[in-house]
């Protein structure tokens, strides 16, 4: 029995060699924003899953739904599928999300951060907001301001304020 033991000592430790990674903390999709340098307020409350490929940034976002809301004069969609790739300070490639420019819907197709500011290009044109407007998630419905419901926030920026003076010069 004894020359039992070693060898179901060494065929133990080879199983746990092949046994995966431990996945008892995985990063939330929230925590994988700010480990590429972006705030939490990119997306909205409701993630039911995430992917991401970290060699790659690919990555695919699933909502519990659409999620829809206004924030100062504009209004975003999110679909329920949001998916692009990411880098430090970029998401590009990006497909889901959307913003009502005078009477048309826009896709965002990137989102880039410099320094203080978000820059979300509309793909003709693009349009920068403080980083500090986005340090907490929108509530689909009522964006940031689900307190008043109001669907007016005092966030300080607008994006169509920013975005049809470019459109006009461009």
């Amino acid at each position: 029995m004894s020359s039992i033991t070693p060898l179901l000592l060494i065929i133990s430790l080879s199983l746990l060699s092949f046994a995966p990674p431990s996945t008892a903390n995985p990063l939330t999709v929230y925590e994988a924003l700010q480990s590429y340098d972006f705030p939490v307020g990119l997306i909205p409350k409701g993630v039911t899953s995430y992917e991401l490929d970290p060699s790659t940034g690919k990555f695919t976002v699933k909502l519990n739904g659409t999620c829809s809301f206004d924030i100062d004069g504009y209004a975003l969609k999110y679909k329920s599928t949001i998916s692009g790739t990411i880098s430090k300070d970029k998401i590009k490639d990006l497909k889901g999300i959307q913003v009502k420019v005078l009477l048309f819907w826009v896709n965002i197709v990137e989102v880039t951060r410099d320094k203080d500011e978000l820059d979300f290009s509309v793909g003709i044109a693009s349009a920068s907001f403080p980083l500090d407007s986005f340090y907490e998630s929108p509530q689909c419905g009522c964006g940031f301001d689900c307190v008043n419901s109001a669907g007016k926030s005092s966030r300080g920026f607008s994006f169509f304020d920013r975005v049809v003076p470019l459109l006009q010069y461009n």
